[in-house]
């Protein structure tokens, strides 16, 4: 089966399903020009001395929030980045009432700006900071001119609400999360290598109809799927 075969099937079971769930990692977010972090780059290896996993942990974060917010605001804030047609379709889908939620990895909030409503964060978002003093929530808005660690009047250090490593998921977005794969009739995962986890184990909730993988790359669970597409997802789901 060709790309177009495969874009006319695929466009053919939206068309048949009431309850798509699209699942999503930081693939969906490059054609919006966001980098994924863990591709390792000459600028990065030239700035930081620390692997993004180490940067991006919860040990780091306590013990160098000065680094930590070195690279939390060049390589995580993307502040003219815009929905692209993945979003953007989503959205509509949404809005038509034959998708039921958006499932993602990615902090950067794009599904919401392109319209969408029911978004479930995994691994939370860059437009919540919370101050580890005080406990208010100030938008990424209000610190985001910031140099260094943004601090909230009380004087205390803002934590971007984002899931660093070694930190748990929140409960209530897992079970809704959970709860909307196990309803959908089709699930579309795409821009995920699902190597993720706990994440990537939900796919395992899919009871539906038609699994489509959609990765540049072959990932863990390309066998069980009914469809596998590995064009870019922007210019996939723009197109039907």
């Amino acid at each position: 089966m060709n790309n177009e075969e495969k874009k006319q099937l695929l466009a053919q079971w939206v068309k048949e399903s009431s309850r798509i769930v699209f699942f999503g990692g930081a693939g969906v977010s490059t054609e919006s020009g966001i980098p994924d972090f863990r591709s390792v780059d000459g600028l990065y290896n030239q700035q930081y001395d620390y692997p993004p996993e180490e940067i991006l942990s919860h040990h780091f974060f306590m013990n160098n929030p000065d680094e930590f917010y070195r690279f939390y605001w060049n390589k995580m804030i993307a502040e003219n980045a815009k929905p692209n047609p993945a979003h953007l379709t989503l959205a509509k889908w949404e809005a038509e009432g034959r998708l039921l939620a958006v499932v993602t990895q990615n902090i950067d909030g794009l599904h919401q700006m392109a319209g969408s409503k029911r978004v479930y964060e995994l691994h939370g978002t860059v437009h919540k900071n919370r101050c580890m003093k005080c406990g208010k929530m100030v938008p990424l808005s209000e610190i985001e001119k910031h140099e260094g660690i943004p601090r909230c009047t009380c004087g205390g250090i803002l934590k971007p609400e984002v899931v660093l490593y070694e930190e748990g998921l929140d409960d209530a977005t897992v079970s809704g999360a959970v709860r909307s794969i196990a309803q959908a009739d089709l699930l579309i995962i795409g821009g995920t290598s699902l190597t993720v986890y706990p994440a990537a184990g939900f796919v395992h909730y899919f009871r539906g109809k038609h699994l489509v993988l959609m990765n540049k790359t072959p990932t863990a669970m390309d066998a069980e799927a009914d469809l596998v597409i590995t064009e870019p997802i922007g210019q996939v789901l723009g197109s039907l």
